[in-house]
């Protein structure tokens, strides 16, 4: 359509694309077939079609009856690749397994399943997703256009029964993102026709926001893990011995010192503690931005290097209710905290 006018070309793509999307509804399985492959002539094949007419027009002005035999066996090889094309798409199995989360303007990945139940080997398989049409995205998608072999795009050259793929979905913005339409097209075996489908997923990813780092000196007191205190800090727990108190009636007779209880000295009960040196708060309202989503940025990079350290710590956001936030450590529980700064409003 790029002999069209741009006033034209935009409503006939959105046009398309409605019906595109209207005969494939978004799950996370897909199996291709009559109702969703589409085949037409290739860039090539339309020159092949050129030189099907040249000939059918030659032979029968000039009553040529070879060069109207070449037309027809050139006719008889277009339709043989039409049938051939199309089979080679049709039938194909995808299946979303896993999405990744990431920093706004990183990538997502998400890993795919493809599946083929045919007993052929099916080749020259290119999947990619559909690119943003934001202008910031102009260079990438120049590059992904020149270069199909490109991270936003895999070709597969020989399935058969099942393989995994990654593909990579730029970012920009924190929040959810919707995944853009899969495309899978194929010229195999002659590069006359191609056939193409469109997967649209119905799971969404998250993307939360890229870290600014600020005065961590200012605001908290672990910068380092060499840093980090060695006890001075406890919470109830089973590991070290604390101290001993009164016996207190309802009290579990397993934590009862019996030794004082033989040597006739009173009940006392044993309580034992953890260490866990110093717990951080990260909050919203302490962070030094002026802005929200600079905050949450902030936010973002104390969660990730509190993470990395080790360091038993909480978040708390604006829109946290008078509940007790949870407290965690570790790269899991930081996993969760950047998952919910990507969900604030």
């Amino acid at each position: 359509m790029n002999f069209l006018p741009k006033a034209l070309t935009v409503p006939i793509s959105s046009a398309l694309s409605r019906w595109f999307a209207s005969r494939a509804p978004k799950k996370d399985s897909a199996t291709l077939n009559l109702r969703n492959v589409y085949i037409f002539f290739s860039r090539e094949g339309m020159l092949f079609a050129v030189l099907l007419v040249i000939t059918f027009i030659a032979g029968i002005n000039y009553g040529n009856n070879l060069v109207l035999g070449l037309c027809f066996y050139l006719v008889s090889v277009w339709l043989i690749s039409f049938h051939v094309t199309f089979a080679h798409i049709s039938g194909l199995q995808v299946r979303l397994l896993e999405v990744t989360m990431a920093e706004a303007g990183a990538s997502i990945w998400v890993t795919l399943q493809i599946r083929s139940d045919s007993r052929q080997p099916r080749r020259q398989l290119l999947f990619s997703f559909e690119q943003s049409n934001n202008k910031t995205d102009k260079r990438v998608k120049k590059k992904t256009k020149d270069n199909e072999d490109s991270q936003h795009s895999v070709l597969v050259t020989q399935l058969q029964d099942e393989q995994v793929i990654r593909l990579s979905v730029p970012t920009h913005t924190r929040g959810q993102l919707k995944l853009p339409r899969l495309t899978i097209k194929t010229v195999y075996p002659l590069g006359i026709m191609r056939a193409w489908s469109y997967v649209y997923f119905a799971r969404t990813a998250w993307v939360y926001p890229k870290p600014e780092a600020f005065d961590w000196q200012t605001q908290h007191t672990v910068a380092h893990l060499e840093d980090l205190p060695t006890g001075g800090q406890y919470r109830q727990g089973q590991d070290d011995f604390e101290r001993l108190d009164n016996y207190v009636e309802g009290e579990s007779l397993a934590r009862v010192s019996w030794g004082h209880v033989a040597r006739g000295q009173g009940m006392f009960t044993k309580h034992f503690s953890d260490p866990v040196g110093h717990e951080q708060t990260l909050d919203y309202v302490d962070m030094p931005a002026a802005h929200h989503e600079q905050k949450l940025s902030q936010l973002a990079y104390g969660v990730i290097t509190l993470g990395q350290l080790g360091v038993p710590f909480t978040v708390r956001l604006p829109n946290d209710g008078p509940s007790a936030v949870p407290m965690g450590e570790g790269d899991g529980f930081a996993q969760a905290c950047l998952l919910r700064l990507a969900k604030v409003p």
